[in-house]
C-alpha cells in the first residue's frame, strides 16, 4: 500500500486533488508574444474580484484562486515569461509592503477517538479571531478499516467538531483538507481573504514500514497568500522513548520526499524548505530520557519545566543539527501533553505506565514571524495527549499595485534591449561521472555546476531518439530543467539510486549502469554527459531458485556465475543440487522467530535505513556470520524481510497462479491445491513463511499481532498483480482473505 493510496484530500467541494489555475506566487508570468508598448492592459492592472464573486467562491467551497489566475490560463511557459517572472522576485521588495496578519496552529492526538466535547476551549476561547486556522490531528482512527482501506467517517467527525469550533466573531472559508489514514491537516481562511490565496496544492509521505504506510508520517498544505509562500506541515513520527533516531529519520524522509507540482512545468517541484513561511506541527513522539517516571512527575509538580525541557529529545537533537535546522520553538510554559488517563488529568496508570512528554509541538521557520502564545489546554480530556496551540503574527508580504505596475515596465524594458543579443552558452565544471561499488537501494550523489554566459538560458535534460526518458530508471538529474540568468549558475545532482525494478537486470548484466545524459539550451547547442558505475550483485533483487543454487553469498560468486545463475530459467522440480530454501530468507526468519517472537508492532513500526543497509551487507557478504554481530533492532530486521520479499522478480505465489488465487479467496480446500502446483523452491518457501506467521500470532498477546495485519502485510507481497495487468477492484481484499486462510489453519 503507497502511502498515495493511503491519502484523501478535499477541496471545498471534495473534489479533484488540483486546481485548474495554480498561479505562481513570485510573480506574474508575461505572455511571450507582448512586446515593449504592446503590453495588454490586464498585466498592468492587478484585477479584484467583487465582492459577489468572494461570496459565491465561499460559498461554492471551490479552492480559492488568487487576482493572478486570469494571466496564467493562457498557459504558455516560454523562457521570456520565466526571465519576467525572475526579475520580479528579485526586485519584490521594490513593490511590496509587509502587513501582519494572525495564524492560529493547532495540533491533537486524539487517539482513534470521535470527537465527545466542544472544542472551542482549544480553537478560539481567549483570543481574537484569526486570519487563518492551521488545524492538524493525529490517530484519527486506530482501527484495521482506516489502516488498510483508507476512508473512515472519523474524518467527517472532527472537521465538523472544528468547523462548528471557529471563533465566532469571523466568517470562514475551508482551503483544505488532505489526510493520510490517520493524520489530518484543515486550513481555513476569513471570508475577505479568500480572493488573496493561491496556489493551493496538498501532498502526503508514509513513513511506516518499508517507508510507505501512512500509519506514521507526514501531510502538508502550501499556498500563497498575498505575495508570500508558506507550507504547513502535520507529522506524526515514530513512537517510543528509545527510537529517536527513528523519528530523526521519519523528519527527514518527509523533507525530502515532500513534494508539490508547479504551475509551469519546466520548473521542478517545489520542496518543503523552498517557501517563506514553514509552520510544522504534529505528535513529533520526543520523549523525556534520563529521569525515571517519577522524578518526571515530581518536576512537573513542582512547575520546573525549564529543568525537565533539559531532559527532552527534541532539544537534544535540534542542539546537534539532527532535525528542525533553522527552526525555532517557544518557550514551553506548559506541562507534558502526553500521557493521560482517557477522560482525566491524570498521568498514565496503565500496567506501561509511560513517563510524561511534550510529544506534542509547533515549530517555524521564516522571517517577520513573532509567537503571541503557546499553550496545551487543559480542558479537553478526549484522548490521553492534550491538544497545543500556537497563535502568530506573520508579515506577509502585500503587493502595491501602482509600484508593481513601474516595476513590471522596466524589467520589459531592460528585457527588450537584450532579447536576441547572443546565442545562450554555458559551461559545465564536470562531463564524466563515475559511481563507484553502487549497491541496493543506497543513495549516491554526483554533482556539477551549469554556469552561465551572458545570454538568459533555459536548459533541459532531453530524451535520445527513439528513448522515452532523458535517462535509464536508476539515474535522476535534480532539477532537469530549469532557467540562468546572465552570469548565474545552478549545481545539478545526478543521483544514482538501484530499486526492485534495475536489480535483476543488473545481477545478470542485462543492464549495466552507463548511460549519457543530452544536455539541450533553448536556442543554443547540446551538451553531453557520461555516466558510468559499477553495481554490487545482491540477494535483494535475486529470483528465489537462483538464491537456493547460490550455497556461497552472492558477492563471493564470480560475476559470470552470479550472472548465469540470475538467467536460469524457473524449473517446476529442483534438482536435489540445492537449498530448499534461500539461506537469506533463512537467516532473517530465523532471527526474528529466536528474537522479535513476542517484539510489539512487529511488521508495523520501520526500521533504521542505515541498519538495513548494514544487513544488505551482511547477507551479501557474509562478513558477519550471524546477524545478531550487526546490533540491528528487530524492526529493522523485519523490515529487510518484508524488503526482501518485495525485490523477488517473481513473487513467492508465482504471477501465473495470481488469478487462480483470487478465484479460490475463501476456499481454503482450492487454495492449498494452487499452492501445490507451485515450483519446488516458491512452494517451500510459501509454507516457510505461513508457519513462521502461525507461531507469531501465537504470540499475539504480546506482540498484538492479528490475522488481518499480517494478511493485509503479507498478501500484497506474496500474491502481486501481474506488471500490465489491469489490478481487478477486490483484488486487495481477495489476496488478503487467501493469506488469511493459512493463518488459522494447519498447513
Amino acid at each position: 500500500m503507497s502511502a498515495a493510496a493511503g491519502s484523501r484530500e478535499r477541496d471545498f467541494a471534495g473534489g479533484s486533488q488540483s486546481d485548474n489555475l495554480r498561479p505562481d506566487g513570485k510573480g506574474l508570468l508575461v505572455d511571450q508574444s507582448f512586446r515593449g508598448q504592446d503590453k495588454p492592459e490586464s498585466l498592468l492592472t492587478r484585477q479584484n474580484k467583487s465582492k459577489s464573486e468572494i461570496t459565491d467562491m465561499v460559498r461554492s467551497s471551490t479552492i480559492t484562486v488568487s487576482d493572478k489566475a486570469h494571466i496564467l490560463s493562457m498557459q504558455k511557459f516560454g523562457l521570456r515569461d520565466t526571465i519576467v517572472k525572475l526579475r520580479l522576485v528579485q526586485k519584490e521588495e521594490d513593490y511590496t509592503y509587509i502587513q501582519n496578519f494572525r495564524f492560529f496552529v493547532g495540533t491533537y492526538n486524539v487517539n482513534g477517538q470521535s470527537p465527545k466535547e466542544c472544542l472551542q476551549p482549544w480553537l478560539s476561547h481567549g483570543i481574537q479571531a484569526p486570519d487563518v486556522y492551521c488545524v492538524g490531528f493525529q490517530e484519527l482512527d486506530l482501527s484495521k478499516e482506516a489502516f488498510f482501506f483508507h476512508d473512515t467517517p472519523k474524518e467527517e467527525e472532527w472537521f465538523k467538531a472544528v468547523s462548528e469550533s471557529l471563533h465566532p466573531d469571523a466568517k470562514y472559508a475551508k482551503v483544505k483538507l488532505i489526510r493520510l489514514v490517520g493524520i489530518m491537516l484543515l486550513l481555513y481562511v476569513k471570508q475577505e481573504h479568500a480572493a488573496h490565496i493561491s496556489e493551493v496544492e496538498a501532498e502526503t509521505v508514509g513513513t511506516g514500514i518499508m517507508g510507505r504506510m501512512g500509519n506514521k508520517g507526514g501531510v502538508a498544505i502550501r499556498f500563497q497568500f498575498h505575495n508570500t509562500s508558506i507550507c504547513i506541515v502535520n507529522s506524526h513520527l515514530a513512537a517510543h522513548t528509545e527510537e529517536y533516531e527513528r523519528r530523526n529519520q521519519d523528519y527527514k524522509d518527509i523533507c525530502s520526499r515532500m513534494q508539490f507540482c508547479q504551475v509551469d512545468p519546466s520548473l521542478p517541484p517545489l520542496t518543503i524548505s523552498k517557501h517563506d513561511v514553514i509552520l510544522w506541527l504534529g505528535d513529533l513522539n520526543y520523549r523525556i530520557e534520563e529521569l525515571d517516571v517519577e522524578k518526571v512527575k515530581k518536576l512537573i509538580e513542582e512547575k520546573a519545566f525549564q529543568t525537565l525541557y533539559a531532559y527532552d529529545q527534541l532539544k537534544t537533537q535540534v542542539a546537534a543539527k539532527a532535525v528542525f535546522e533553522g527552526f525555532t520553538e517557544g518557550k514551553l510554559t506548559f506541562q507534558p501533553t502526553y500521557k493521560y488517563d482517557t477522560g482525566s488529568d491524570k498521568w498514565d496508570t496503565s500496567e506501561k505506565c509511560r513517563a510524561p512528554a511534550w510529544c506534542d509541538r509547533i515549530l517555524w521557520k521564516g522571517k517577520n514571524i513573532t509567537q503571541l502564545s503557546y499553550q496545551s489546554h487543559m480542558a479537553l480530556k478526549t484522548s490521553d495527549h492534550k491538544p497545543v496551540s500556537s497563535v502568530f503574527d506573520i508579515g506577509v508580504k502585500v503587493i502595491n499595485e501602482e509600484l508593481y505596475r513601474k516595476t513590471l515596465e522596466e524589467i520589459v524594458r531592460s528585457l527588450d534591449k537584450m532579447e536576441n543579443a547572443n546565442i545562450p552558452s554555458v559551461s559545465l565544471s564536470k562531463q564524466e561521472f563515475f559511481f563507484q561499488n553502487v549497491k541496493y537501494m543506497q543513495l549516491q550523489v554526483e554533482s556539477f555546476t551549469i554556469q552561465n554566459g551572458q545570454v538568459p538560458c533555459q536548459f533541459e535534460f532531453i530524451n535520445k531518439p527513439d528513448e522515452k526518458s532523458y535517462c535509464k530508471q536508476w539515474l535522476n538529474a535534480n532539477p532537469s530543467r530549469g532557467f540562468l540568468l546572465p552570469d548565474s549558475a545552478i549545481e545539478i545532482e545526478l543521483e544514482l539510486f538501484v530499486n526492485k525494478t534495475m536489480a535483476t537486470k543488473l545481477n545478470s548484466g542485462e543492464d549495466k549502469l552507463e548511460d549519457i545524459l543530452v544536455l539541450h539550451l533553448d536556442r543554443g547547442k547540446d551538451y553531453f554527459l557520461s555516466v558510468s558505475g559499477n553495481y554490487l550483485p545482491s540477494c535483494f533483487g535475486s529470483p528465489l531458485h537462483t538464491l537456493c543454487y547460490m550455497r556461497e553469498p552472492i558477492l563471493n560468486l564470480p560475476l559470470e556465475t552470479i550472472r548465469q545463475l540470475t538467467l536460469m530459467p524457473l524449473r517446476t522440480e529442483d534438482d536435489g543440487s540445492q537449498m530448499e530454501i534461500p539461506k537469506e530468507l533463512q537467516m532473517m526468519v530465523d532471527y526474528l522467530y529466536r528474537k522479535a517472537i513476542q517484539q510489539e508492532d512487529l511488521f508495523q513500526q520501520p526500521g533504521l535505513r542505515l541498519e538495513f543497509e548494514h544487513i544488505r551487507d551482511c547477507l551479501d557478504t557474509g562478513t558477519n556470520d550471524t546477524l545478531e554481530t550487526l546490533s540491528a533492532s528487530n524492526h529493522s530486521i523485519a523490515e529487510a524481510l518484508l524488503l526482501f520479499l518485495e525485490s523477488l522478480p517473481e513473487p513467492v505465489i508465482c504471477y501465473s497462479a495470481y488469478y487462480n488465487c483470487l478465484e479460490c479467496s475463501g476456499n481454503y480446500t482450492a487454495s492449498k491445491q494452487v499452492i501445490s502446483t507451485l515450483p519446488t523452491f516458491h512452494k517451500n518457501v510459501f509454507h516457510y513463511l505461513m508457519v513462521f506467521l502461525q507461531e507469531l500470532l501465537k504470540n499475539s498477546a504480546k506482540n498484538h499481532l492479528d490475522e488481518n495485519i499480517l494478511a493485509s502485510i503479507f498478501g500484497s507481497l506474496l500474491l502481486r498483480n501481474p506488471a500490465g495487468h489491469q489490478k481487478l477492484e477486490t483484488a486487495e481484499k481477495k489476496a488478503q482473505e487467501f493469506i488469511r486462510q493459512f493463518l488459522y489453519n494447519s498447513p
